[in-house]
């Protein structure tokens, strides 16, 4: 009980702000996953965004924040409504997915799953160890050094990811896709 108060005796205003936001991102993170309405955890996913980028700024790294709003909080979340708004949510109406669908995404998904695992332990043989001797680097924050970084040393995980956004956007144009004969609404 005395770690507990000398902790919070130690604590300036920027360790109070790390707490609210930790709590705050804690109980978002927690109504993304409980809420019943699948709007309901969109709308606490991008509570969840905001607070981590609030996390970000207190670490300093305010264009990870910036990119985080934008993109994370602003574009993924547009296309996780419109999707969610495009899928026919009652269970009466739903067709049963035959066995050979079910047998193609497992197996789909297995390879991706090896591929990673491979990429993850051929970078985890090249990751340089950084002492504390190591010089500082004032171009390390800088957007034009990660993009050098990204092109270079990331291609691989910039390219799948990028095939994972083709992905969505072809399934969202199928889920979208309106058979003849029904109704517009």
């Amino acid at each position: 009980m005395t770690e507990i108060i000398t902790f919070f005796k130690g604590l300036t205003g920027t360790g109070y702000l790390f707490l609210i936001l930790t709590a705050l991102t804690l109980f978002s993170a927690i109504g993304v996953v409980t809420a019943r309405n699948p709007i309901y955890s969109v709308l606490a996913l991008i509570a969840t965004f905001f607070c981590l980028s609030g996390h970000y700024i207190l670490l300093n790294a305010q264009f990870l924040a910036a990119v985080n709003i934008i993109v994370y909080a602003g574009a993924i979340m547009v296309l996780f409504l419109f999707t969610i708004m495009f899928l026919n949510l009652r269970k009466d109406d739903e067709e049963s997915k035959t066995n050979l669908t079910k047998m193609a995404s497992v197996i789909v998904g297995g390879l991706l799953m090896v591929m990673l695992i491979t990429i993850f332990r051929a970078k985890s043989a090249q990751v340089p160890t950084v002492s504390s001797t190591t010089p500082f680097n004032s171009k390390t924050g800088l957007v034009e050094t990660l993009g050098n970084l990204l092109y270079s040393d990331y291609i691989l995980p910039f390219e799948l990811a990028s095939v994972l956004f083709l992905i969505a956007m072809v399934g969202a144009v199928m889920l979208g896709k309106r058979e003849t004969g029904d109704r517009h609404f």
